[in-house]
């Protein structure tokens, strides 16, 4: 016989333990929160004493009518929590005399209406679960138990986006935020969150790598399905379409930016997003894309012939490009900034056009330092860095460091012949050079033309 009440508590047990999996179940399985634990002492370490750092999420933003735009979380917010809910904050007070208080994650009080509309918000424990914090308190208490703490420091650090290619003209929340902290405390110090930020994001920890090669390895999959899509005919919306079904099928968030589906003219446009053009027979076609996964990005740029096979001048082209590629990743490695680096790819860009037939002797010595003869042919940067951010913080100045991730993505571009070829792939940095975490998609006219003829 067995005990009826028992048995009733163990299947309401049950019952609550399954709810909180389909409550906190995202697209992809939950991260070891390690990360974040990881992420907030390395930012605690860089305070100083007897400071105070607040950090807010986005605001939900509004798109027409009664619509918001999906809500995406504040980029310093996830780093330090993995937290995705709107109307969420950090405090972090490492000299809180009461050591309960020294980390607190601020949420939104659970409503039944609300849930009702638009969905379930996180308990205490599932947000304990994914962020690693211990306190956890809601939003309509922070008022009462902020004052206190704030009085007891010295300093205070707050957030805002100093991305240098931010190009945001509306008072987001950290910045509205920042302003009433100011004028309610005007004798405290503050000091920027921002700097310690640009500097410990960039550097990639091995469990940050491990969840990037996850967005890697389903943006590599997805590739190798469209190799075996595309044919001549088909429309470029239609491989974003495939793009789209290939990433959520994997459990991917999302791509990681707009997807750049441009055949033959339509290469030579960078951000090209109309994706609405046919693939025509003889046209090569740049797909830029990347998955997102956990909140972090891949960045992938493959160019293909529609049809399958590339035309000789088409491979001589690619072949130049890939030899760009190659050398960049050859000395890309500590101690070398990007603008120096870029020069160099420069230099060997000026060799390796004029052996193509772009350059003349005479354009290279009649080029304008400022102006150089290449940037006809290849108008944009070589890397940038990549994270929780498509294009991460970083800096452009300084000396790259072991632990940073970058892009490689030399491009070549020719109006004359109505033709566009990129090739990406993502390296980590590493003590003596760095490591091709896309080594294993394909990327040789040889592999290109193999995939597309085993359809």
């Amino acid at each position: 016989m067995y005990d009826y009440g028992v048995y009733c508590k163990i299947i309401v047990i049950i019952r609550i333990i399954d709810s909180i999996i389909k409550a906190i179940k995202m697209k992809y399985p939950t991260l070891k929160n390690e990360i974040f634990v990881t992420n907030r002492r390395r930012f605690v370490e860089k305070m100083t004493s007897h400071s105070l750092a607040i950090f807010n999420s986005n605001d939900e933003l509004p798109a027409n009518g009664d619509q918001l735009h999906t809500f995406k979380q504040n980029a310093d917010l996830i780093w330090l929590t993995g937290i995705e809910q709107e109307d969420s904050m950090l405090i972090l007070f490492p000299d809180n005399p009461d050591p309960k208080y020294r980390e607190v994650l601020v949420l939104v009080r659970p409503n039944e209406m609300k849930e009702k509309w638009d969905g379930y918000r996180l308990r205490k424990q599932q947000a304990h679960e994914i962020s690693g914090i211990e306190t956890i308190i809601w939003l309509d208490m922070l008022d009462g138990m902020l004052q206190p703490w704030v009085h007891l420091a010295d300093t205070i650090y707050l957030n805002t986006n100093e991305n240098d290619r931010k190009s945001n003209v509306l008072e987001v929340r950290d910045y509205r935020y920042a302003k009433m902290m100011r004028e309610r405390y005007p004798l405290h110090r503050f000091e920027r969150s921002a700097k310690i930020l640009k500097e410990l994001r960039s550097i990639k920890t091995p469990m940050e790598i491990e969840v990037m090669q996850k967005a890697i390895d389903i943006t590599d999959q997805t590739f190798r399905r469209l190799l075996k899509f595309i044919k001549p005919g088909v429309m470029e919306y239609e491989i974003e379409a495939e793009i789209w079904h290939s990433f959520l099928s994997q459990r991917a968030t999302r791509p990681a930016y707009g997807s750049i589906i441009a055949s033959g003219d339509n290469a030579r446009v960078l951000h090209y997003v109309e994706n609405n053009k046919e693939c025509k027979d003889g046209d090569l076609i740049l797909m830029d894309f990347g998955a997102e996964y956990g909140n972090y990005c891949a960045d992938l740029t493959r160019t293909i012939p529609v049809n399958g096979k590339f035309t000789r001048r088409q491979k001589t082209v690619y072949n130049a490009c890939l030899h760009l590629h190659q050398y960049a990743a050859s000395i890309l490695k500590p101690g070398i900034s990007i603008i120096d680096y870029t020069a160099k790819v420069g230099d060997e860009a000026t060799v390796v056009f004029q052996k193509i037939g772009l350059l003349r002797k005479s354009d290279i010595k009649n080029e304008d330092p400022n102006n150089r003869a290449y940037t006809k042919y290849l108008y944009h940067g070589i890397s940038h860095h990549l994270g929780i951010d498509v294009h991460d913080l970083g800096t452009r100045i300084s000396p790259i460091k072991a632990g940073m991730v970058f892009t490689i993505e030399p491009g070549i571009y020719i109006q004359e012949e109505q033709m566009g070829i990129r090739i990406e792939n993502n390296f980590w940095i590493t003590k003596t050079g760095n490591k091709d975490l896309m080594k294993n998609i394909p990327i040789t006219v040889e592999d290109i033309e193999a995939f597309m003829k085993n359809k």
